[in-house]
């Protein structure tokens, strides 16, 4: 990724002969006016910062624009300079200088050790000979083959019924979605055939289809699903929120670096909800700080955070953004200074006041994140009485509201009398507990406390408490193992829950290592807030990366309409679901390519992740029969998931690793995103960095599962039938075949 930073911004130069040089320290300088910092990295703790500072004042977006310009047209030039052979493509590929030599050779290139290569000569068609003699496709070959009955070429007719055959969801309308017709093949034809005496003839080579098969056309992704198009207009309860758990660490919970560099990160990566871990400062300055209390972590300025916040917030999406204040600040002083950074920082972002048609009443739903669009939202304990001191706002008017103001934003359990926390962040290591520090935050103050409106944390009680209370603007946060055990216990309780308020997930507190539990579980229970440490890209955080990528990387995903609607009743752990059609996964691993520069034997691993009675079974190729990292070939049976019962919550997840188990790559996409077809899926790095050259070549077919006892039955019919079943209070075994016999004598 990479990230522009101007004006105050920007990383501006330190040292005193530096700063000299561009006369930074006289009044009329104008510094600030005259940086730009652009920030790139693989991930949100990896980063390198290329700083520019221009000699004379210009206008801001003029001279950005400008060094941008000149910053590409440097790389340009860098990149078209005459290359040596050994420095780049023969360290591409190390492990096999051969065949690097023998495909140099078939494009007509130089292949000495320290010949060069000409720009004007490694043309485009000279790149793609290239790429086929070093990376040959036999499979491809073998598909095409196994198509035209031996003949060098395909017709257009040929093509045609490939495509509308081989690479069509067989479950799409034809009226709605027509069959690909000759014309619009011969369109194909003359921008992928490389012979262009077969694309006047109408007929496509086996190069030219696998050009095809690797061209945006065959994408394994809908790119309709990537960009936004979900409905922006429903209830904040309604939607799945991407969310990050002691935003501020780098590293470990107990020694890592805190950084405000991290608030920027995960709001580029879309994070629309960041933790803020708030702590009293030091005299003489008094001002509030941001650490993990009671542990070795490094500590930052709140305001840092703020600014830091207000630089990126809206950079990536515009959709509103949540702060969770932790709030251990037990000083009125310090939490007006708080609430004075958020306002004037902020500015018109800051949401404060309520909007009209939403008032805090029980029964009211709560506005859209198109209403909120642009602002910032406050999560922090809000005091019951309109306190300033600390006497005050011990004191609640009414038994409710002190049960209520006893609320901790991260807790749901009372802190453990018997262990007594630190009177400050120095006296000790905080004794590691689930919770961690959770359960000990301080009364909200005024100015603090004014800040707080839709997002209003409570104490979990009960299910039965909620719904009687009908809060839409309370949220309870549960520490992952109290999750777990709900989800355990009261699955379908709290899938109704989240259908009206709000849940936050969070890391148990011995994951020290910044570890994250898996979120799928919490998204089946319609969690909305499921928070992750981002500063460790393992399995959960890549299915979060990879989930949050699609409807435009806003942060927000609308969730399934049986986790959403109130006149549905949903049972994670169901084994059918009334009006939704289970799907049939079939995926066939053909071949790799360029999945590793050493001379390795390759596999690939397949699972799903999905609901609880969907199928289990993670598949694994064998490892290639030769070492061979370049394009190594499988083609074993399909492997089969037969009955998945929610297709809009699983995802087909892809893992590549050498023999013995390193990781070369990974790839983790939505089910009703995937392309039915012939498809290069492209992998990904374990932070989720698209990587240049590895892929996978399969096919996959997903299909409408239609149980054995209904087998060949016309899929229109069987589709009548769950409808006719949905709301015939469950139709028994033997109605339900009787209706069937009459209504398949309709068709």
């Amino acid at each position: 990724f990479w990230d522009t930073r101007a004006g105050k911004y920007a990383k501006l130069p330190k040292h005193p002969k530096v700063r000299n040089v561009f006369n930074m320290d006289f009044p009329d300088s104008h510094h600030l006016a005259k940086a730009l910092t652009i920030v790139t990295g693989p991930d949100t703790v990896n980063l390198t910062y290329h700083n520019f500072f221009a000699a004379k004042e210009v206008a801001q977006v003029t001279w950005a624009d400008d060094i941008l310009a000149i910053a590409y047209n440097t790389l340009r030039a860098n990149a078209c300079r005459q290359v040596f052979l050994e420095k780049v493509i023969l360290k591409m590929f190390p492990a096999d200088k051969k065949r690097v030599e023998a495909a140099l050779a078939a494009a007509n290139l130089p292949k000495g050790k320290f010949d060069t290569i000409k720009p004007d000569v490694f043309t485009e068609a000279a790149f793609k000979t290239f790429i086929l003699h070093l990376c040959p496709r036999p499979e491809i070959n073998e598909i095409f083959t196994s198509f035209t009955k031996g003949k060098g070429f395909m017709t257009k007719e040929m093509l045609t019924k490939f495509l509308n055959e081989k690479q069509r969801d067989s479950r799409l309308n034809e009226e709605l979605f027509p069959l690909v017709r000759p014309e619009q093949v011969k369109n194909l034809i003359e921008k992928y055939e490389p012979s262009s005496s077969n694309a006047s003839r109408g007929q496509i080579s086996p190069e030219g289809l696998m050009f095809y098969l690797m061209g945006s056309e065959t994408s394994v992704v809908k790119l309709d699903k990537l960009a936004q198009s979900h409905d922006m207009t429903q209830p904040i309860p309604h939607y799945f929120i991407k969310s990050s758990h002691n935003t501020y660490l780098t590293a470990g919970q107990l020694t890592g670096v805190s950084s405000p560099e991290m608030y920027r990160q995960c709001l580029l990566a879309g994070c629309r909800c960041l933790e803020l871990d708030c702590w009293k400062g030091k005299p003489p300055d008094e001002e509030p700080i941001i650490t993990h209390g009671f542990t070795m972590t490094t500590e930052i300025l709140f305001k840092d955070v703020i600014e830091a916040i207000a630089e990126s917030a809206f950079k990536t999406s515009k959709y509103p953004v949540v702060l969770s204040f932790e709030n251990h600040v037990d000083s009125v002083k310090q939490q007006e200074k708080m609430a004075h950074y958020c306002r004037t920082i902020f500015g018109d972002a800051l949401l404060v006041d309520l909007l009209e048609k939403y008032p805090l009443k029980p029964g009211h739903p709560m506005p859209s994140p198109s209403e909120l669009m642009g602002k910032i939202l406050i999560k922090n304990k809000k005091s019951s009485t309109p306190a300033s001191k600390p006497d005050q706002a011990k004191k609640a008017s009414s038994p409710e509201q002190a049960n209520e103001a006893a609320d901790t934003s991260e807790s749901n359990q009372a802190a453990d009398p018997n262990q007594p926390a630190p009177a400050n962040p120095e006296s000790a290591l905080f004794v590691i507990s689930s919770q961690g520090t959770a359960g000990q935050e301080v009364t909200a103050y005024e100015e603090m406390s004014a800040l707080v409106n839709y997002v209003q944390p409570n104490k979990f009680i009960s299910f039965e408490n909620a719904a009687k209370k009908n809060k839409s603007f309370v949220i309870s946060s549960f520490v992952e193992t109290k999750g777990e055990s709900l989800i355990a216990k009261n699955a379908v309780d709290w899938v109704e829950y989240n259908k009206r308020q709000m849940s936050r997930i969070y890391p148990k507190g011995t994951r020290v290592d910044s570890s994250n539990y898996s979120p799928q579980p919490f998204w089946t229970a319609g969690c909305q807030f499921v928070a992750l440490n981002y500063q460790t890209m393992d399995f959960p955080m890549q299915l979060n990366m990879a989930l949050f990528e699609f409807n435009g990387r806003t942060g927000y995903l609308l969730k399934h309409d049986v986790v959403r609607r109130s006149d549905k009743k949903f049972d994670p752990f169901t084994d059918r679901i009334d009006t939704i059609i289970a799907s049939t996964l079939t995926i066939k691993i053909y071949s790799g390519q360029f999945l590793s520069d050493k001379h390795v034997k390759t596999g690939v691993e397949v699972e799903l992740i999905g609901l609880p009675k969907d199928p289990k079974r993670k598949y694994r190729t064998k490892w290639s029969t030769t070492p061979n990292g370049i394009n190594p070939e499988w083609n074993e049976e399909p492997f089969v998931f037969e009955k998945i019962l929610l297709p809009e919550m699983a995802y087909l997840r892809l893992v590549v690793q050498e023999e013995g188990g390193k990781f070369l790559g990974h790839r983790i996409i939505p089910l009703d995103a995937l392309q039915t077809g012939f498809q290069h899926i492209c992998l990904r790095s374990e932070s989720n960095m698209p990587l240049t050259l590895p892929s996978v070549f399969v096919h996959i077919e997903v299909k409408d599962y239609i149980p054995a006892a209904f087998a060949g039955t016309d899929l229109h019919t069987y589709r009548h039938m769950l409808s006719l079943n949905a709301t015939s209070n469950n139709l028994s075994v033997i109605t339900f075949k009787k209706e069937l016999m009459q209504m398949t004598k309709k068709y």
